[in-house]
Parts: structure tokens; sequence; C-alpha cells
């Protein structure tokens, strides 16, 4: 199996990839991960890599492409993968095509989540300034309101947490990425996932999708 994990920052693509990759028994390759490898590498595109991270520039595609066709290209890649982040765009779809062949992505699995339910979940994370302890005001509340449960120092929302930014991040994933659904439901492989369930439920949603395809 040849997959690929959507859906928009929130909706817990990390936590399920994990959980799928173990049910397979195949690869979670990430961008993030994936770039951390290269730049360990002496390899001139390590080095051209890294210089784009250090100067905290954004990854030229022509760059991300070459290291997910490394990648891919590996023997542990055979038995399958899930990809988590890269394509991000359509561009990057037709770039994967390329490296992949006729035969392309098995599935595409998007995890759907309202906006607002978004906005409630990054929104309401908060951090203990002394011990880093993570906190949801909804979820996972402190005992005492702004008091870390552990050290009893303060707790902070992270400035990446704040309705202003996430709002920003939702929107670039609407105009950027979300148009990838249209390009990957041509092929009829991309499913639905409601992602406002508990977690265990949109892991058995998944599971029911995956055992449909295989």
């Amino acid at each position: 199996m040849r997959m690929l994990i959507m859906g928009p920052p929130g909706a817990g693509k990390g936590t399920q990839a994990a959980q799928i990759t173990s049910f397979c028994g195949i690869l979670h390759i990430s961008t993030g991960d994936m770039f951390r490898a290269e730049t360990k590498e002496s390899t001139e595109l390590g080095k051209k890599l890294k210089s784009y991270l250090d100067s905290g520039q954004l990854v030229p595609d022509e760059v991300t492409v070459k290291v997910i066709e490394k990648r891919l290209q590996k023997p542990d890649c055979e038995k399958g993968f899930l990809l988590d982040g890269f394509p991000r765009t359509v561009p990057q779809a037709e770039a994967l095509d390329g490296i992949l062949g006729k035969d392309g992505l098995d599935l595409i699995i998007n995890i759907s989540v309202d906006s607002a339910a978004l906005l409630e979940r990054l929104t309401g994370r908060r951090v203990c300034k002394q011990c880093g302890k993570t906190y949801h005001l909804l979820y996972q509340p402190p005992q005492d309101e702004g008091v870390c449960d552990n050290c009893g120092d303060e707790l902070y929302q992270r400035s990446d947490d704040t309705r202003e930014t996430v709002s920003n991040r939702l929107e670039v994933y609407q105009n950027q990425t979300a148009p990838l659904l249209d390009y990957y439901a041509q092929r009829g492989i991309v499913r639905d996932i409601n992602g406002e369930q508990s977690i265990d439920d949109v892991f058995q949603e998944i599971k029911k999708v995956i055992r449909g395809i295989v």
C-alpha cells in the first residue's frame, strides 16, 4: 500500500499516521523526518537543503522532490509507505506521479474536521513556562486555571497557537493543499474520514477503509 494522509492543521494526522503504519507494517515518511535525515549526510543535496533550513527559507519544490525521490528509492519502501506532509500542492503531486510511475498512490486518507472545531482545538493549548507540560483548556485543563499541575508555574499560549496564527494556517491549507483532494478524487482513491470523533473511532474508520482496499 502506498498512501498519503491529508487533513488540515489540528486534524490529528500525526496520531493517526503512527497507528496506520503500525497496523499496516509500512513506513511513515514525513517531510520533516526526511529533511533531518538528509541534512545529516554530507551530500550536495543535503548541504543545499541545510542552507535553506538554516536561513529560514522555504525549501523549493525541486529540492523537496529530489529528497522525496531519493527516499522512495530505498529498499525499505518496497513494502509500502504512508506519506505525511508531501505533496502539499498540485505541482508537487504531479512530480510525485513522475517518481511513482503509472501506478501512483493507492489511497488518500483525508481526515476532515470543521474549521470552528479546529480553531477550538488549536487555540486551546497551554504550555508550562517552567517544565513544558502541555494542557488543553477543554480536553485536558489544569486543576487550577493558568497554573501547572506539575510544578505550579504559569501556563502560557504559544505564539503559533493564537487565533490569528491558526486562522492563517487554516487559510493556507485551504488555498494550497485542499485542491489536492480534487486532483486525486478524479482517480477515485480519496476516502474522507470524520476527524471529529474520538481518536480510537477515527482509527477504526480508517482501518475499515484500508481493509476495503487491500
